[in-house]
């Protein structure tokens, strides 16, 4: 098992580099009408992998007479069909001089705390500016090849807009050893989350299968077979609003295992949902909770990655860290405190 699928983190896909022109075009009749769009244009498009059609279309690049399409699932119908294809990418990211706040740092590994709007690394989206490009400037070539070259070091990842500690490996050795903890789940990872409502009871344990969404394949859900079994721990720490209903809440989630998402998918089953949560949050929280996010300017997911302990695989020594809420889930957290 790949620490990497063992994790709460963006579902992305390794950088895919298209090898062919800047636009394709293909005229469909009558005759292909019917016909599952993005496989009979992976038909058409020997160049591109259905995969990566179907990311292009899902990005918006395809147009059917002029109109763009973003669903390559529906029917084909007739006319002139155009692909626009982005340059192409570096296979292999450059570093970048953006800053870090490190936590610690030795020969084998560093610990920093990951601000939001940062991915974990080069995805679909996000080709400049993630924590790879960041580590490959400050490490200058002491970062672990055993992730590949699109992430090279990251053992574990965090959404791109989930903030907290993250480590990464600076040595294979140090890698391998990161990689045998987090498969076994021997570490202690600490999430905070701003959740919509409170959940209830106050302390519980939350233990599903948690697999890809049959309904649409860029979210998690919890599966009633299949899936891989996810187990949070959580317990609500303050409550915000009136006590028999609350508005808001402060909700401490240890994990037991890290799926994709995890967190987010078990907090949103209980119908409170991180605050903010684009995906996962799918109604709109009380009015007064609204008003105070629009006024805030808030618009990620409330989720922070507070605590990560763990035995350094190398030295053996027993290493936790704490990061206080970010700016801006803090200016959240007191002015739910003020409802």
């Amino acid at each position: 098992m790949s620490p990497l699928d063992d994790d709460t983190d963006d579902i992305e896909t390794e950088v895919q580099v298209p090898q062919t022109e800047a636009r394709l075009e293909v005229a469909l009749t009558a005759d292909d009408a019917g016909e599952r769009l993005d496989k009979i244009l992976a038909a058409r498009f020997e160049s591109l992998s259905r995969a990566r059609l179907q990311a292009l279309i899902a990005d918006g690049r395809l147009s059917l007479d002029g109109r763009a399409l973003t669903d390559g699932s529906q029917k084909a119908r007739p006319g002139l069909y155009q692909l626009q294809i982005p340059e192409p990418i570096a296979a292999e990211p450059s570093p970048e001089d953006i800053p870090l706040s490190i936590l610690y740092e030795d020969a084998h590994l560093i610990v920093v705390d990951k601000p939001p709007g940062m991915a974990a690394h080069p995805a679909p989206g996000n080709y400049t500016g993630t924590l790879v490009h960041a580590l490959l400037h400050h490490c200058r070539g002491s970062l672990s090849g055993v992730g590949g070259v699109a992430r090279p070091g990251i053992v574990h990842r965090l959404d791109k807009e989930t903030s907290g500690v993250m480590v990464a490996a600076k040595t294979d050795a140090a890698h391998q050893g990161l990689s045998a903890l987090f498969s076994t789940h021997d570490i202690d990872r600490l999430y905070i989350a701003l959740t919509r409502g409170a959940p209830h009871p106050d302390r519980a344990t939350i233990q599903t299968q948690l697999g890809r969404s049959p309904h649409d394949r860029k979210k998690m859900a919890i599966l009633k077979s299949g899936g891989r079994e996810a187990i949070t721990h959580y317990r609500v720490e303050d409550v915000f609003g009136p006590a028999d209903k609350p508005l808001a809440a402060r909700v401490a989630c240890r994990l037991e295992t890290g799926r994709t998402h995890q967190i987010r998918v078990h907090l949103a089953s209980r119908s409170t949902p991180c605050l903010g949560d684009p995906v996962y949050g799918a109604s709109q929280p009380a009015a007064a909770v609204k008003v105070l996010i629009e006024s805030l300017g808030f618009s990620r997911q409330a989720l922070h990655a507070a605590v990560l302990g763990f035995v350094h695989p190398i030295t053996g020594e027993t290493l936790r860290f704490e990061t206080p809420l970010p700016a801006d889930m803090a200016g959240l957290e007191a002015g739910l405190k003020a409802l």
